[in-house]
């Protein structure tokens, strides 16, 4: 539907996304947290992921494993803080080849009038780790995440 902003300011251990989708934050939140969904969205185009572990609660664990496409694993992880819920998600995330840096991820979902705009607030433990995932080429796996879930949840939505 839209166009993801990312925003990263400089000297500053935070990300910023935003996308707006035609869709309930319902279907938004399912997309979220239900493993066979999830696959079918989160990560760049040409990734194939497997879900772990999604323990959706409060203190429940996560985790999965993209694969790129020479068949290398990628795991990333972590935990949620809070009852995950249509009002947002807390929960902090990991990607295992690099541990111990882990960051704070909100994701909000706000529905006005059959449309949901989706934020995510990711707050990094140093602007040097924050530097160091946006150098990973994170920008081209969050782009790529956002358009598959629009594709997603407007199939969702017809579906209904």
């Amino acid at each position: 539907m839209g166009r993801t902003d990312i925003v990263a300011l400089p000297g500053v251990p935070q990300i910023l996304i935003s996308r707006q989708f035609s869709a309930r934050r319902e279907v938004l939140f399912r997309a979220h947290t239900d493993p066979a969904l999830l696959v079918r969205w989160l990560g760049p185009r040409g990734v194939r992921m497997t879900v772990d572990r999604l323990d959706v609660r409060d203190g429940g664990a996560w985790r999965y494993t993209q694969y790129d496409t020479d068949g290398n694993p990628h795991a990333f992880r972590g935990y949620y803080h809070g009852t995950p819920s249509p009002d947002g998600i807390v929960q902090t995330y990991e990607y295992e080849n690099v541990p111990g840096h882990v960051f704070l991820n909100t994701i909000t979902f706000d529905e006005r009038d059959g449309t949901t705009v989706l934020r995510q607030n990711s707050v990094f433990q140093s602007v040097e780790d924050r530097d160091g995932y946006v150098e990973s080429g994170m920008e081209t796996g969050v782009e790529d995440s956002m358009a598959r879930l629009d594709e997603l949840v407007a199939q969702l939505t017809a579906a209904r």
